[in-house]
């Protein structure tokens, strides 16, 4: 499931992270990969304890986390704080699948990632190439989205990110383990709550809002994992 959430920034806003990240010291984006994504990732990224990265990535979490849309496409149990990259000159991130554990920054819990984000913090006329290709059953979709806009996306999908061939592709990417492990239940949870809201503009409450609400908080009660 693939899910545009749009204007998780104001333009102000990204112009604002732009502005700070300008001065910020970018290191091998390689540094944050296994063996695998290592071979094919080519992109400078701020170091995981950058206390910049680390203030600007609790903001969009505390906005993702109040977004309707984000909590309802992936019902997040936990995330990890965003990273923040950069692309030009040719760099790019080749066919990969996300590692399926990752470690959480100072403690010694992890989590498993089912749900992947990316936040573009640059509007796409300003670079050639860059664009996010993830594959799934229905083909291979090209995302190159609006800065402050966000595409979140299965974890377990094959992805890439093209070269960048003029200017500078900045954006933020980070992972959320979900309370529910299934992709494929995540999307019936999605399209019912959905259905839902729907509904409930058209005709407001009623009995029939109310079984459905019902029908999907006992499919969630089924199927999260805490």
């Amino acid at each position: 499931m693939l899910v545009h959430i749009p204007e998780v920034l104001s333009k102000a806003e990204v112009a604002e992270v732009r502005r700070r990240l300008t001065a910020a010291e970018w290191v091998d984006g390689r540094a944050t990969v296994g063996h695998q994504g290592a071979q094919v990732k080519r992109n400078r990224q701020l170091p995981v304890d950058s206390p910049l990265g680390l203030e600007l990535g609790g903001i969009i979490l505390q906005r993702l986390y109040a977004n309707p849309l984000f909590m309802a496409a992936a019902l997040p149990l936990r995330s990890v704080p965003p990273l923040f990259s950069i692309y030009s000159g040719g760099e790019h991130y080749g066919f990969h699948i996300d590692g399926a554990v990752r470690q959480l920054p100072f403690n010694q819990l992890s989590l498993r990632t089912d749900v992947s984000s990316t936040l573009f913090l640059s509007e796409p006329e300003e670079y050639d190439g860059g664009e996010l290709e993830v594959q799934d059953t229905y083909g291979c979709h090209e995302i190159k989205l609006p800065a402050g806009d966000l595409i979140l996306y299965p974890s377990s999908s094959l992805h890439q990110v093209t070269p960048v061939t003029r200017g500078e592709r900045v954006c933020s990417v980070f992972w959320s383990q979900s309370m529910v492990r299934s992709d494929a239940q995540r999307a019936q949870l999605y399209d019912l709550d959905g259905t839902i809201q729907q509904l409930r503009e058209k005709i407001g409450e009623s009995p029939e809002v109310l079984s459905l609400t019902g029908h999907y908080h006992n499919l969630l009660r089924q199927w999260a994992d805490l």
